[in-house]
């Protein structure tokens, strides 16, 4: 359909990964309101060991699409790392890929703390609060929506100028 071997190039399937990612943290941040809303309602929010009556079904959509953005992005990296080097470096290139984790877990671990810090000032409850009634990760999960939309459109930008190794385009 594509006259690619593959289907899809891998900046591409790049792309749609990153894409779907944003999709998923949307739909986290409306879920979460919807919880918040009926915590509210059903007068919940100082009770932080009362389970909120809503279904986790809710949750299904934004998992669901997550894992499908995982496996069009983690393979598209993989393809990128190991297929677009020279064999000679095709070591190197995973190391590269693998090094994308353990950097995302320390900027993550980054982020959550310094907001955590900013929003749990003077009295207030942090978005991270013990009593997730009274937190906000539906902030925060607007937040990585931004973030994540922000990356997919510098990836569209730069990829324009990628040119591929031997001309493989898989």
């Amino acid at each position: 359909m594509t006259g690619k071997p593959a289907g899809i190039t891998l900046l591409q399937r790049i792309g749609t990964g990153m894409f779907l990612s944003a999709v998923s943290m949307v739909i986290a941040a409306l879920v979460e309101m919807q919880r918040l809303k009926i915590a509210q309602e059903s007068g919940l929010v100082d009770m932080p060991n009362v389970t909120v009556p809503m279904s986790v079904w809710w949750l299904l959509p934004q998992y669901v699409l997550l894992g499908i953005a995982d496996v069009f992005t983690l393979i598209g990296l993989q393809e990128l790392f190991y297929g677009q080097v020279p064999i000679e470096l095709r070591s190197v290139g995973l190391s590269l890929y693998l090094s994308i984790f353990g950097v995302g877990s320390f900027l993550s671990s980054f982020l959550v703390s310094s907001i955590d810090k900013a929003t749990g000032k003077d009295g207030h409850y942090s978005w991270f609060a013990n009593n997730l009634n009274h937190a906000h990760l539906d902030y925060f999960y607007w937040l990585l929506a931004g973030f994540c939309i922000i990356e997919l459109a510098t990836f569209m930008y730069v990829s324009k100028s990628y040119i591929y190794y031997r001309g493989r385009t898989l």
